[in-house]
């Protein structure tokens, strides 16, 4: 992020996100108000729980004793992103630097509990449509409906996230969309491989029939096709979600492909370079 931070004037750049349950909460906001302080107003801090990835969690919780719950550790960040709660204990210590912006905390979620915590928490609301494209409305709408301003947040913000395959023809987005198929059929195994399968990969190994089947599902996490087509899509997500942003995976295989990607989508949505 200090990166791109660096290499850019204008556009914000966030953490898609940082996984809370890893880390210490006072951590998290002492490394993001050192970006906020070097980058005003451009920095966003997304965080989640990933409750997936149990062995990750393991190793970088290995000597510690008891653990926070999730809801525990929001508090605690928003507090120390911001003027903490009276009662607070830690109300007594300042995360570092002391600055006089904040990062924009962003809340990722799946469903009806994250849409609860960040109404509740009074942050903004990014939802995984591209994990989730059933349950989406009723977490937001709740999320909307339910909020509470907070001293980072005055009203709700949605953000929608959502998985885009993008390439000059159709059948040049099918075929990247087979490869990213296998992906997520891997990476959401039990024994996931250390690598993104390639179009070559995905074609000599074929699926099996209970495959396919997981792949139809899938699909519809996944906007594939055409530019314009792509694009076509994702404005009908944002309007029906009444979305403030959208973030857009490119999961294909290849650098030159995730580029190319979202270059012809920046093109055909009218965004122009920073």
């Amino acid at each position: 992020m200090m990166h791109l931070a660096d290499s850019t004037e204008h556009i914000r750049i966030g953490s898609g996100g940082v996984m809370l349950p890893h880390y210490s909460p006072y951590k998290v906001a002492e490394n993001f108000r050192v970006l906020e302080a070097l980058h005003p107003n451009r920095i966003d801090l997304g965080i989640g729980r990933s409750p997936s990835y149990q062995l990750v969690n393991r190793a970088l919780n290995e000597s510690k004793g008891k653990r926070l719950s999730y809801e525990q550790q929001i508090e605690d960040i928003r507090n120390f992103l911001s003027e903490p709660a009276d009662g607070h204990r830690f109300q007594d210590l300042t995360a570092m630097p002391v600055i006089e912006t904040a990062p924009e905390l962003w809340l990722l979620g799946t469903g009806r509990g994250s849409a609860e915590i960040a109404a509740d928490q009074g942050m903004s609301y990014a939802f995984a449509h591209l994990g989730n494209p059933e349950g989406g409305m009723d977490a937001v709408d709740h999320y909307r409906k339910n909020f509470r301003p907070s001293p980072l947040l005055e009203s709700s913000k949605v953000m929608i996230a959502v998985f885009a395959v993008v390439a000059e023809t159709a059948e040049k987005a099918e075929a990247l969309a087979t490869a990213f198929d296998l992906w997520l059929l891997t990476v959401e195994s039990s024994s996931p491989p250390p690598y993104y399968p390639s179009v070559k990969t995905a074609l000599e190994r074929g699926v099996s029939a209970l495959e396919r089947e997981k792949i139809r599902h899938n699909r519809r996490r996944m906007f594939i096709g055409t530019p314009d087509q792509v694009a076509e899509k994702i404005r009908k997500a944002a309007e029906t979600y009444q979305a403030d942003e959208v973030t857009i995976v490119p999961n294909v295989f290849g650098a030159e492909n995730r580029m190319k990607s979202i270059t012809l989508l920046a093109e055909e949505l009218g965004i122009k370079k920073v």
